[in-house]
């Protein structure tokens, strides 16, 4: 067998940091099982796993052998490693190279774009001149120990895209959350100011300056309604961070339908009996919150009902939120839950939808480990069934 040797190291490509990172911080135990199936694989007692960066090397992993125990031998390591495919050394070559092995194979560990990381060092196999089919082994044991270290490469880039994303929403987060209390200080000044002109001077404007006052009112009330629905699905990221707690949903549904059973013709009927375990009890808030105030502002019958059903199976929580509103067409039952998505209907004060309510509903409920959907026909009403998943 042909003596290795030393070939210029400008030849070889360079390693890939990245790679050499993931090796350093990856655990032992990664690599420990395939090392063992590499000494399988050609009767050998000892291998190690030596990593080879910019000449320095260290053992990652070993079988057979504690990883203090390996040789120290740098040289000898990127010796190899400047050689093509699998090298084997009988213990006669190695003697001539005054290297104390009985026998040594060396399987480099070369990603696809051409970078050396390391190698596999089998120490004292049973014999150096390996058969086609153990040559095969190594090359697909050293390619699941490649494999692992692209996984942990993808994970880490999957994490800093997180870390990213996440970065960027609470930027977005921010900038919502600013602008919209920029806007509605202003907002609340022409707002007031607005309604105390109309108070004011209603005997003094003639019909055509009354509608123009009229339609300031309406666009400036629902330019409110549309900042108070973007800092309320801004807010409910922060509002998925409150601890859980139970609910006893006689208490939560009496309080909660206080606030809207005050206008007259409103009717809201709940369960009595139950209690959640270990909910988000302000996510759930803002949740029916959301689907009370629809059901009744997209309604104009004099006589307007909600009706809360509740049951609970196995995993989840389960609602509808039953209404005898103005109902919506099933063409539209999808896209009304994505943001800022309106149906370009007025509910009964004459006011135009944000679409941020129920896409903030879905958002919460996703977040809770639910989701909702909707039974629904014009002129008769609407039903959002939805559930959420129990922690126990």
């Amino acid at each position: 067998m042909p003596q290795p040797q030393i070939q210029n190291s400008e030849s070889r490509q360079h390693p890939a940091p990245e790679e050499f990172h993931i090796l350093k911080t990856s655990s032992e135990t990664d690599f420990s099982d395939l090392l063992f199936l590499c000494a399988e694989a050609v009767y050998a007692p000892v291998v190690a796993l030596v990593i080879v960066e910019s000449g320095n090397s260290w053992i990652k992993a070993s079988y057979g052998i504690s990883p203090e125990a390996v040789p120290d031998d740098e040289e000898f390591w990127n010796q190899i490693l400047e050689q093509d495919g699998i090298v084997s050394f009988t213990r006669q070559e190695l003697e001539e190279l005054n290297r104390g092995f009985e026998g040594l194979i060396g399987v480099p560990l070369e990603t696809l774009s051409g970078e050396k990381l390391g190698l596999v060092a089998i120490f004292n196999p049973k014999e150096t001149e390996l058969s086609n089919n153990q040559q095969r082994s190594l090359k697909i044991l050293v390619n699941q120990i490649l494999s692992v270290i692209v996984f942990r490469k993808q994970n880490n880039q999957y994490q800093r895209m997180q870390q990213d994303l996440e970065q960027r929403y609470k930027e977005l987060e921010r900038f919502a959350s600013v602008v919209s209390h920029d806007i509605k200080s202003p907002l609340a000044n022409i707002i007031s100011l607005v309604d105390l002109l109309k108070e004011e001077n209603q005997d003094n404007f003639d019909e055509e300056t009354q509608q123009y006052i009229e339609f300031l009112s309406q666009a400036s009330h629902s330019l409110r309604t549309y900042v108070d629905g973007l800092l309320v699905f801004y807010r409910s990221e922060r509002i998925l961070e409150k601890e859980e707690e139970d609910v006893d949903l006689k208490t939560f549904f009496g309080n909660l339908t206080n606030l809207f059973t005050v206008d007259p013709g409103v009717t809201i009927i709940y369960p009595e009996q139950g209690t959640l375990k270990k909910v988000n009890k302000a996510a759930l808030t803002q949740i029916f919150m959301n689907l009370i105030s629809n059901a009744l502002k997209y309604n104009n019958k004099d006589e307007r009902q909600v009706n809360i059903d509740f049951q609970a199976s196995e995993d989840f929580y389960e609602f509808e939120v039953i209404d005898n509103g103005n109902g919506i067409p099933r063409e539209n039952f999808e896209k009304i839950f994505d943001l800022f998505t309106t149906l370009d209907l007025n509910d009964r004060d004459g006011n135009p939808g944000s679409g941020i309510g129920l896409a903030t509903v879905k958002k919460l409920l996703n977040h809770m480990g639910g989701d909702i959907q909707i039974e629904s026909e014009p002129g008769v009403g609407s039903n959002f069934k939805f559930q959420i998943k129990r922690s126990c």
